[in-house]
């Protein structure tokens, strides 16, 4: 199947609308001439009629007789076609015909309208009635009498002048479409250009070159401006999550290296000779800690991977409405232990209920991520508060707020980021992965909400979530 052009689109167009235009000048021109020159001619006809009434006069015998002079009769203008004329007393006698058209004029109507058109021998005609014509020749004597004059006069003339001011339009029209339509396909072809090397330009980028400089020419095009600005965002995007997978995989890989690594190490130490009972019961269960470690990052990888799914509407879920303070509640009773191993306390006020259409896992796995990092990044006896509020009839906000050391302002801006950890020492040995918020992100922002953090060196850390809540 033939792929759709814009430009053929653009030029055809333009052909059609020049053709219409091209048919609207040959029609109105035509119109136009036709009606001046039937104009011109019924006021010929008018001047002719009255000097053929001129024409009628009285003999100078007594009683004075009608009679028409037909040696004065004024030549037709069409050699080959003369006029016809007919000359009529108010008794209906006819005075007068020309000798070469003696036949009645056609028309029977002509009395109650002043133009006619009708053909003899396939000649066409136009003719003239003028009623109650007095008779000039009059010496005062004469009885009152009036004529009627009908004169016709061929349109032979008037046809061939109408139909050559119509070809001499039409070629014209022809002519000028023809020189627009060149101008056209040159123009559109030159205002396509910028958008041909836009797309030159886009076809550079590639996995090893992620730089699009739109060219000036395509920015400068007031249409074009918003498919420019579309692709840039569109290329930083690619690359932001280009370089975030490709570091998604390095840092997955670095962490099933480490804890495959040592297991490895491990199972070949007990393998290299005899051992105690003791050694192997020793060397097993260090190597089943390393096989829970692997467990643990394989589940919190693919708990990100089902959640970004479901960002991203991949995935579909029946949800039921739940208070947004309970789940905050269970999951501080899940972290009481850790809580009370460190000597912190954990304060919850809430401003009433906040409902939300949404799975309860979900909300306690983000609370339970923010509730630990709080924890265990806190000194010990430290207090760790969390706020449930609503304003307005806004969104559900929920605050967690610590007194701890502080996220550093250069790490601020990454701690969402997937396997980010500022200290990887200290996380490693906390037994983290460095993927907690980027989950807890990733639910966030599937159920429509935002996540934050706000960070002061040497006096805490808080981070806010803010949820739609829903009426029912």
């Amino acid at each position: 199947m033939p792929k759709d052009s814009i430009k053929n689109r653009l030029i055809t167009t333009v052909v059609i609308a020049q053709l219409l235009l091209a048919a609207g000048l040959v029609v109105t021109g035509v119109y136009y001439t036709h009606r001046r020159l039937v104009s011109a001619l019924d006021t010929s006809l008018e001047g002719r009629a009255m000097s053929t009434a001129a024409l009628v006069r009285y003999s100078e015998e007594k009683p004075p007789k009608l009679f028409f002079d037909a040696d004065l009769a004024r030549a037709g203008l069409d050699k080959e076609h003369p006029d016809l004329y007919e000359v009529t007393t108010d008794d209906g006698k006819v005075l007068a015909r020309p000798a070469n058209g003696a036949e009645e004029i056609p028309g029977k109507q002509r009395a109650k309208r002043g133009h006619w058109n009708f053909k003899i021998g396939g000649v066409p005609y136009r003719a003239l009635v003028l009623h109650h014509v007095p008779i000039l020749d009059r010496e005062g004597d004469e009885p009152p009498a009036s004529l009627e004059i009908v004169y016709a006069t061929p349109m032979v003339a008037v046809n061939q002048q109408v139909r050559a001011a119509g070809i001499f339009i039409a070629v014209t029209s022809l002519l000028l479409l023809a020189i627009t339509v060149v101008l056209a396909l040159w123009g559109i072809r030159r205002g396509l250009l910028p958008l041909q090397h836009l797309v030159d330009r886009a076809a550079l980028v590639s996995a090893e070159n992620w730089e699009f400089a739109p060219p000036q020419e395509a920015q400068d095009v007031a249409e074009l401006e918003p498919l420019t600005q579309a692709m840039t965002t569109m290329v930083d995007r690619l690359h932001g999550s280009f370089m975030q997978q490709r570091e998604f995989l390095g840092n997955a890989a670095h962490e099933l290296k480490t804890p495959v690594a040592i297991l490895k190490s491990t199972l070949q130490s007990l393998m290299q000779r005899p051992r105690s009972s003791e050694e192997y019961r020793v060397g097993l269960e260090e190597s089943l800690e390393d096989l829970e470690r692997l467990e643990r990052l394989l589940q919190w990888m693919l708990r990100l991977a089902r959640a970004e799914q479901w960002a991203h509407g991949a995935l579909r879920r029946d949800l039921e409405l739940v208070d947004v303070a309970g789940t905050c509640e269970e999951a501080i009773e899940r972290l009481r232990g850790l809580a009370q191993s460190r000597h912190a306390t954990i304060h919850l006020a809430s401003e009433g209920a906040a409902m939300l259409r949404a799975d309860p896992e979900d909300l306690q796995l983000v609370w339970v991520n923010l509730l630990e990092n709080a924890v265990r990044y806190s000194p010990e006896g430290a207090a760790v508060e969390v706020s449930v509020s609503r304003n307005n009839g806004g969104p559900a906000r929920v605050v967690f707020e610590d007194h701890g050391a502080g996220i550093p302002p250069e790490d601020l801006p990454h701690i969402f980021d997937r396997f980010y950890r500022s200290d990887p020492s200290r996380t490693r040995s906390t037994g983290g992965f460095g993927l907690g918020l980027a989950i807890a992100k990733a639910l966030v922002e599937a159920y429509g909400g935002t996540i934050s953090a706000a960070s002061t060196p040497g006096e805490g850390t808080r981070m806010t979530v803010e949820l739609p809540v829903s009426t029912g």
